[in-house]
């Protein structure tokens, strides 16, 4: 047993309370290098009387390490607990300061989790593991009103640019919003809102405004009224890394340099601002001169933002901020982010833009999700762009899954594309076959999928300004095959808990395979889903106990016969079946 492999803190995502009762316990060790793992747990005040050994099961895998779960409810919300390690005939007991050949006779040198007070449970809204989120960017899904338009407004549908408006508003998503009710989406994450210069206003001008272009206050209201009626969330974007060059504090700074009010608003590295050799000498948004990096930490730009925060949850009643740029703001600020916006909409969703590993953020102080990347790239490497093959996919998935508290994973926003990406058909090259395969995989994993706006009727485009087309609403251009995939995708999912939140494993993800095998089970439902993500056809089998299957694209009933699950898929084909337990 290589115990140099073995890992566990009594802490993050390691040890944690998933709710005022329960105790999550987790262990690494390296990959098939342990058969058996249980926790040695019991309260430290009576441990002779409680302890017990509780079976760990294997929770994710990874090209290293396996990941070890099991869950205690402690009868007084204290837990003193290690770790029986067993290979073969080979036992190594864990405490926090050693590994024992034989049992700890007390519980002194055991790791503690002391006490689940209320206030530090990880508390994640309910409703986001059963939403379908749909991302809009606002300037670009429809023009409702064209008496706001921006001067210079084109022709709706002409070429995307970096600077050119095409007029899209509020009142275009009000008059489409039956298209969204139709698609079973049930949250519309924007981009934002705010007054701004841009067409995309990552720019923010006024925090406080709608900008002009978009409606105003009212025109937001009557949305977010229409959408709850619908039963759809509504999630605004909010810049509080950077503002804007036509921010009026910043306005200030460039017209009285070193004598403005504003200046510790922001981070001035040299007096007169200015730009040297394409850098500012102040700090920004990259490098960029027009969205100046503004001081969280200062007290009068922290009492700013938060007002907004708390503004538009009172006054529009919106369920929750995407937070760009997230991990570029220090963390203290985030916290009272925190109080203010759950004290107001306690189950309001705080979601951070942060693109690489985010456990920081996730201990249950800041952030209830982030903008889960690690999904998006695993997810595009292995059925969009072939790379790796169906076991490196599934390390790729059980590290990020391993990564996180329950909690976290339960309302993680899994994305395959967005305004900042290329679209989901364009890197598939056209093939809705391998497009189908992606969003299959996202729609049957933990955590809240997101459709960009078009990708339902087959909108294309490339990187940036190519992604943010203006939306198609001509029928007759629209991909109605693929919107019905996408219907049916959507109310498979609603309508089994066990897509959403039930146990994953995978069956069969072998090396030098393009085959993958997973399952979705909870208490009432079991799926095998199995996928062929070739351009030829495969014949994939499993061993199964279940006796009877539904082939849920059908309807069909499968009586199966030696126990043993088999399908013919033509490329990049894909089946999901499903047994109800008794």
């Amino acid at each position: 047993m290589l115990l140099e492999a073995v890992y566990h803190r009594p802490k993050l995502n390691w040890c944690y309370a998933y709710d005022g009762r329960t105790i999550h316990l987790r262990i690494r060790t390296k990959r098939n290098d342990v058969t058996a793992v249980s926790a040695l747990a019991g309260d430290k005040y009576i441990w002779d009387q409680s302890k017990a050994y509780v079976p760990m099961n294997k929770l994710a895998s990874d090209e290293l390490f396996d990941y070890w779960e099991c869950e205690i409810v402690p009868e007084y919300r204290r837990l003193k607990y290690g770790f029986l390690l067993e290979s073969g005939q080979e036992k190594f007991w864990m405490t926090e300061y050693d590994f024992l050949k034989q049992p700890p006779a007390n519980p002194d040198r055991l790791f503690e989790y002391p006490f689940i007070n209320p206030v530090d449970v990880f508390q994640t809204p309910s409703w986001v593991k059963d939403a379908v989120f749909y991302q809009i960017f606002p300037e670009r899904f429809a023009n409702g009103d064209p008496s706001n338009d921006p001067k210079g407004t084109l022709p709706w549908g002409g070429t995307p640019e970096r600077d050119n408006f095409f007029g899209g508003d509020i009142q275009g998503v009000i008059d489409h919003i039956d298209h969204l009710s139709k698609l079973g989406v049930n949250a519309i994450y924007f981009t934002p809102l705010f007054t701004a210069t841009t067409n995309h206003k990552y720019d923010t001008e006024d925090y406080l405004q709608i900008d002009p272009q978009f409606g105003d206050i009212d025109t937001l209201k009557r949305l977010v009224n229409i959408c709850h009626e619908r039963g759809i969330r509504v999630l605004l974007d909010a810049v509080f890394n950077h503002s804007g060059r036509t921010f009026a504090p910043f306005v200030d700074l460039q017209k009285n340099g070193e004598n403005s009010r504003y200046k510790d608003w922001f981070y001035i590295r040299e007096f007169p601002i200015a730009v040297k050799d394409g850098v500012p000498t102040y700090d920004t948004f990259a490098f960029e001169p027009l969205m100046p990096k503004l001081n969280t930490d200062h007290p009068e730009v922290k009492e700013y933002l938060l007002k907004a925060a708390a503004y538009w949850i009172e006054e529009a009643d919106i369920d929750g901020w995407r937070l760009d740029v997230a991990n570029e703001v220090d963390h203290e600020f985030w916290r009272e982010f925190r109080r203010v916006v759950k004290k107001l909409k306690p189950d309001a969703y705080i979601l951070g833009e942060i693109w690489h590993e985010s456990s920081p953020w996730l201990m249950g102080d800041q952030f209830d999700a982030v903008m889960n990347y690690p999904f998006t790239n695993a997810v595009l490497d292995f059925f969009v762009d072939g790379i790796g093959d169906a076991k490196d996919f599934a390390n790729a998935i059980g590290k990020q899954f391993s990564r996180y508290p329950r909690q976290a994973n339960e309302v993680a926003f899994n994305l395959l594309d967005s305004h900042d990406t290329a679209r989901l058909l364009t890197k598939c090259d056209g093939n809705k076959d391998k497009m189908k395969l992606a969003a299959l995989f996202q729609f049957t994993y933990t955590g809240t999928p997101c459709i960009y706006y078009g990708d339902e009727i087959g909108m294309t485009g490339g990187h940036d300004p190519d992604c943010r087309k203006c939306m198609e609403w001509d029928e007759e251009k629209q991909d109605l095959e693929l919107f019905a995939f996408y219907q049916d995708l959507i109310a498979v999912r609603l309508k089994y808990r066990a897509l959403r939140t039930g146990k994953l494993t995978f069956l069969s993800a072998e090396a030098d395979s393009t085959s993958l095998v997973y399952t979705r089970e909870d208490e009432n439902n079991l799926f095998v889903i199995m996928m062929n993500n070739s351009e030829l056809p495969a014949e994939i089998e499993v061993p199964v106990k279940e006796s009877r299957w539904e082939n849920i694209h059908t309807g069909e009933t499968a009586v199966l016969k030696s126990n043993k699950l088999a399908a013919q898929l033509p490329a990049y084909g894909c089946v999901m079946f499903r047994a109800a337990k008794s």
